[in-house]
């Protein structure tokens, strides 16, 4: 009999739970947050999209009254040589200066933080996550400041005379941009390393494993959601960074440090070309959406085990 009630039990559902069917308050409920994100979202990407397919300019005789151009704007993208390379250095920047090293030093850190004293794993985050909660102008003109002749940089590298930023500069912004961004992956990695369960660890240091054997073999791969979801977050937020280039270089010298955002400034309002500015925007948006859909690929696996 009891079986009998727990079968009907897990059977049961509500009436209104079916599949595909709202309850009219629900619906009610869900009406503001819907007409927030067409009027903040859906809304001011589609004019975006239109604009990209027209003339618009910022200033001159097409900022008031522009035409329909088609795909002229994605035309001139496709044979313009400093959008491709903009291309290149906005995928060096987050590959380099985003994903791999901002892990690998996060991980390096979380590492360092489980297993030393609490004072030194105090101070250690304490000075990483302030790097991190400093505006992005405030970290843009300290390495400006460092970088310049005479500045600490040239200093330990025994050159006192070179202005970096103007020697590497897009080697000074990937290291800012590391520095800055390193407290965030040292965050979400500590946490991933505290919900590693303890027994797994201590079953494969009785079968005689040792430490980077436990950590390649076993808490590495444990945390593999945990590290691709922050790799995720990470080129999220390197993809579409502006403001710490822009105020370190202006995306110079010349072009050497226009990523993709700096680009699409540099043409929108600088050269006023308002419409091919946003269609560089779209394809920023594209590549952004197409490196997410990767990540979840890669987490499709732990999906389907959560469900």
């Amino acid at each position: 009999m009891s079986a009998d009630l727990a079968h009907r039990a897990r059977r049961w559902r509500p009436a209104s739970a079916g599949p595909g069917k709202l309850r009219p308050t629900t619906t009610l409920w869900m009406f503001p947050a819907t007409i927030l994100m067409v009027g903040l979202f859906v809304a001011p990407i589609g004019y975006a999209i239109y604009l990209g397919f027209t003339n618009i300019e910022l200033l001159g005789p097409h900022a008031q009254v522009y035409n329909f151009t088609g795909l002229a704007n994605f035309d001139r993208m496709i044979h313009d040589p400093e959008f491709w390379s903009s291309v290149k250095l906005t995928l060096i920047f987050v590959v380099v200066s985003g994903i791999i090293a901002q892990t690998i030093v996060g991980m390096a850190l979380a590492l360092l933080g489980q297993r030393a004293n609490i004072t030194f794993r105090a101070t250690v985050g304490s000075v990483v996550v302030l790097a991190w909660v400093l505006p992005e102008v405030a970290v843009a003109f300290l390495w400006y400041a460092f970088s310049q002749a005479g500045g600490p940089l040239s200093e330990i590298i025994r050159r006192p005379h070179d202005d970096l930023l103007s020697t590497v500069p897009f080697l000074i912004v990937c290291v800012a941009n590391l520095w800055r961004g390193t407290a965030f992956s040292m965050l979400i990695l500590s946490a991933g390393l505290r919900s590693v369960p303890s027994e797994v660890d201590e079953a494969a240091q009785m079968e005689g494993a040792g430490y980077w054997r436990r950590l390649f073999k076993v808490t590495l791969p444990i945390m593999r959601p945990t590290i691709v979801t922050n790799m995720l977050l990470i080129t999220i937020g390197t993809i579409s960074d502006f403001t710490l280039v822009y105020a370190m270089t202006g995306g110079g010298p010349g072009t050497a440090t226009a990523i993709l955002p700096v680009y699409m400034y540099i043409e929108a309002f600088t050269y006023n070309a308002l419409a091919y500015g946003t269609a560089i925007a779209l394809a920023l948006m594209a590549i952004g959406a197409l490196i997410s859909v990767l990540y979840i690929h890669q987490l499709r696996p732990e999906l389907r085990k959560a469900q």
